[in-house]
């Protein structure tokens, strides 16, 4: 089961043409609305998204704390390339970054896709792979309120707002603010 399914219009139907977007999560613990939302928004503007994740096979998704769909994996972390991705979506929920900043290869995949300056978009507790990667040194991102202490002491800035762009990151707090995140993600990715 794919983890969405393109449907409804979003003004910007060809943005995404030929570009692939990964969406990194671990195997469970997904806020599943923070992948579908943004899946769906990547394949209306036309662009390729791939799920992947440290092993093979499918991840668990939920609804905040109940289980909800698993979806199929397409790669895993440590087959990703550089030149193969356009563009990273990293969705919350408490334990699938808690998870995902562990396994090196998409920790040191995120470091060198970021300094590359290529984009990626993270929404809620996703900015703790950020953190783990060692990428928030002066930038300026938002996230789960949670997160702020860890933000700062990564040296980045942390802020209360429903999207914040700095250069090629774009961040969100929450599911709530996840038409405002969809908007800029394929903005940032086009």
């Amino acid at each position: 089961m794919a983890p969405g399914r393109a449907g409804y219009g979003s003004g910007m139907a060809d943005a995404l043409t030929g570009k692939t977007i990964a969406f990194l999560v671990a195997q469970e613990g997904i806020e599943q609305v923070e992948l579908t939302d943004p899946w769906k928004k990547v394949e209306e503007a036309g662009g390729r998204p791939i799920l992947v994740a440290p092993e093979p096979g499918t991840v668990q998704a939920f609804d905040h704390l109940d289980a909800a769909d698993t979806f199929d994996v397409d790669r895993t972390t440590a087959d990703l390339r550089m030149d193969d991705i356009d563009g990273v979506v990293l969705p919350g929920g408490v334990a699938n970054p808690d998870q995902l900043r562990t396994d090196e290869a998409a920790v040191s995949f995120l470091r060198d896709f970021v300094q590359a300056g290529k984009p990626v978009a993270v929404i809620c507790h996703g900015p703790w792979t950020l953190v783990e990667a060692g990428v928030l040194e002066g930038r300026t991102i938002t996230s789960w309120p949670s997160l702020q202490t860890d933000v700062r002491n990564a040296g980045g800035t942390w802020v209360d707002q429903e999207v914040c762009r700095d250069g090629n990151l774009v961040s969100s707090r929450n599911p709530d603010d996840l038409p405002a995140f969809t908007a800029a993600m394929v903005e940032l990715f086009s």
